[in-house]
C-alpha cells in the first residue's frame, strides 16, 4: 500500500501561484503514473494532471494546460504540481494518487482563490 500526503495549498487572489507537494510513503511510487485529481464544492472528484514514471508523458487538463506543471522525483517519494495564473474556478481540494487510482486517498490540500 502507498499512503499519501498533500500539502501547499491556501488562500491565493487571481492570478497567483500555489506549489502543492504529495509525499507517498509506505512503498516506492517511482513505477506508477501518478495523477494530481480535484474535487470542488458538490462536484465529483475530476483530474487534473498526470505524469508517467519516469516523467516522459504528461497530461493536462484542458482547463489548466499552459497555467499548471506536474513534476516529480522518484529520489524523494514526492509529486508536485506548480499551480501559475490561478483562477477562481480552481478552488478545491487537491488530491494525489496513481492513475488509475488503486491507493487510498490523503486528505487533500484545500486551495481557494478568491479575491
Amino acid at each position: 500500500q502507498v499512503q499519501f500526503a498533500e500539502s501547499g495549498g491556501g488562500l491565493v487572489q487571481p492570478g497567483g501561484s500555489l506549489r502543492l507537494s504529495c509525499a507517498a510513503s509506505g512503498r516506492t511510487f517511482s513505477s506508477y503514473t501518478m495523477a494530481w485529481f480535484c474535487q470542488a464544492p458538490g462536484q465529483e472528484r475530476e483530474i487534473v494532471e498526470h505524469i508517467t514514471w519516469s516523467s516522459s508523458t504528461r497530461y493536462y487538463a484542458d482547463s489548466v494546460k499552459g497555467r499548471f506543471t506536474i513534476s516529480r522525483d522518484n529520489a524523494k517519494n514526492t509529486m508536485y504540481l506548480q499551480m501559475d495564473s490561478l483562477k477562481l474556478e480552481d478552488t478545491a481540494v487537491y488530491y494525489c494518487n496513481a492513475r488509475p487510482a488503486m491507493f487510498g486517498w490523503g486528505q487533500g490540500t484545500q486551495v481557494t482563490v478568491s479575491s
